[in-house]
């Protein structure tokens, strides 16, 4: 069967996507699409609906609504669509008794579209060995080995679920040094879900944030720096930057004039001369879009 063509295509479209669990919505009217060429971060705190989202994806959740993936059904089309999307969940499990160079070969006559060659030039840039025994690598080798076989796949979507969970900083680092010089060419889409948004927040290109349920943010980096802004300010002007009604009142640092306010939009010329124009961080965005109404992090 040939892969879908996606050339002239979005890659994914959601529209009004809906997942019950029984009386729980883990969904809720989600909408959103994914055109090529796209790094995409789905943040969102723990049962948010980011697992469910990625799992309705490649068809392994019951949805209400519409959604085509690479321009199938994911739940009707899903051998097929598993030709050209990858999906790597929150735990890389590999079989231990396995060599690597066994897994590349059994990969080689399971999956159409694997590359060999490309699988052991992937490997090369980590120090996994093809003989080595997936039992003697560390947590985060045992990733490097997974992503470097699901990467070597000629695919069009890869889905990412906490990917570097429980690695140390250089592990993750590595990781993604690999996703994006390896597999990222313009053409290929990539949706991650890590709740270490600091790290990943220079590579993506736009973001999902999703919020008991529901999307309350769909935007591209550029487009979320020019609507949101923050002004840093001293302790004298808090109560007149409270006045102004911003997102959220944060501090950025431990002096005591060292406090910031952020809005959706810009906000009066009286109020922005009260403080320093700031680049808000994803961060900071994130807390502000998913808090409970009565947190503000001034408090704490």
């Amino acid at each position: 069967m040939n892969a879908p063509q996606t050339a002239d295509m979005e890659l994914v479209r959601a529209q009004g996507l809906r997942v019950h669990y029984g009386a729980k919505c883990a969904l809720d009217d989600v909408s959103f699409s994914i055109p090529k060429g796209r790094v995409v971060g789905l943040l969102g705190h723990n049962g948010a609906g980011k697992t469910t989202l990625m799992k309705a994806l490649v068809g392994l959740a019951t949805t209400q609504g519409a959604i085509s993936v690479l321009g199938l059904n994911p739940v009707k089309d899903r051998v097929q669509l598993l030709q050209s999307a990858c999906y790597i969940p929150d735990v890389a499990i590999l079989p231990r008794w396995a060599r690597v160079q066994d897994l590349i070969t059994l990969m080689s006559g399971l999956h159409p579209r694997f590359s060999a060659q490309r699988a052991q030039a992937l490997l090369k840039r980590t120090s996994v060995k093809g003989s080595d025994k997936v039992k003697t690598l560390s947590k985060g080798m045992v990733v490097q080995a997974h992503l470097a076989l699901v990467a070597a796949i000629d695919a069009k979507l890869m889905i990412l679920d906490e990917p570097t969970l429980g690695l140390d900083v250089l592990s993750r680092k590595a990781f993604y040094e690999m996703l994006i010089d390896e597999w990222c060419d313009g053409e290929r889409s990539v949706i991650i879900s890590t709740h270490q948004v600091e790290e990943i927040e220079a590579l993506l290109s736009d973001v999902l944030m999703l919020n008991e349920g529901k999307l309350v943010l769909n935007m591209s980096l550029q487009d979320m720096d020019q609507r949101f802004v923050a002004f840093s300010h001293d302790a004298a002007a808090a109560d007149r930057m409270a006045a102004a009604h911003p997102l959220l009142r944060y501090r950025t640092g431990a002096g005591p004039d060292a406090h910031a306010a952020l809005f959706d939009g810009e906000p009066p010329p009286d109020v922005q001369a009260l403080g320093q124009r700031l680049r808000p961080s994803l961060v900071d965005l994130f807390v502000a879009l998913t808090r409970k109404p009565e947190l503000d992090r001034t408090q704490f």
